[in-house]
């Protein structure tokens, strides 16, 4: 029930959902748990499910020769899965891996699509996640174009300080776009200016 809390919290930044307006979202949604580096998807498979983070971490990779690009990792309260092949049926070019244990909040495409159906509320909901995922998506963009490697490591450890402890450094290297050694180093500065 405390993860259905977490999502009724989620929502309510976008819609405020009556009782049984959120027990009709509730009734569709799915608690899914997976252990450590499992997959939820693979490239090539259709993504059938939108994912929200209630315990543990996942990442958000794609191949380049035999090299993996890391290009989202979603702690909890955050939304992650192969977002063009969940919305257009098509099969992703991503693939999506728990860090840790991980519990999510799952719903299918077609259970969007029939809230959509149901109620103008429930339409507006998507379309506010959707933007907000957009606006995420278009800043980390921009940032990794205007800082330098020192500067996207100086904010994302304000922001994610947690994730240091928890991710794989590889992964965070190359979700920052940062050579592995140049991440290890600047780890070791901001240890050394504690």
């Amino acid at each position: 029930m405390q993860l259905l809390d977490t999502a009724k919290q989620y929502v309510s930044k976008f819609v405020a959902l009556s009782d049984k307006e959120f027990s009709h979202l509730a009734q569709v949604l799915e608690i899914r748990e997976f252990d450590k580096k499992q997959l939820l998807i693979k490239e090539g498979e259709v993504e059938t499910y939108l994912n929200f983070v209630g315990k543990g971490l996942a990442r958000k990779f794609f191949y380049k020769n035999k090299e993996e690009l890391v290009t989202q990792i979603a702690k909890e309260n955050d939304l992650i899965s192969s977002y063009e092949s969940f919305l257009t049926g098509n099969p992703s070019t991503y693939a999506v891996e728990t860090i840790e244990p991980t519990t999510f909040i799952s719903i299918t495409k077609e259970n969007v699509d029939n809230l959509y159906l149901s109620s103008p509320k429930m339409e507006r909901l998507g379309r506010m996640v959707v933007t907000q995922q957009f606006l995420i998506k278009e800043h980390w963009e921009y940032d990794r174009m205007r800082l330098t490697s020192h500067e996207r490591f100086i904010k994302f450890i304000q922001e994610n300080r947690d994730l240091l402890q928890r991710v794989p450094q590889k992964y965070l290297a190359s979700y920052l776009n940062i050579k592995p050694e140049t991440f290890s180093r600047l780890k070791h500065l901001l240890r050394k200016h504690r």
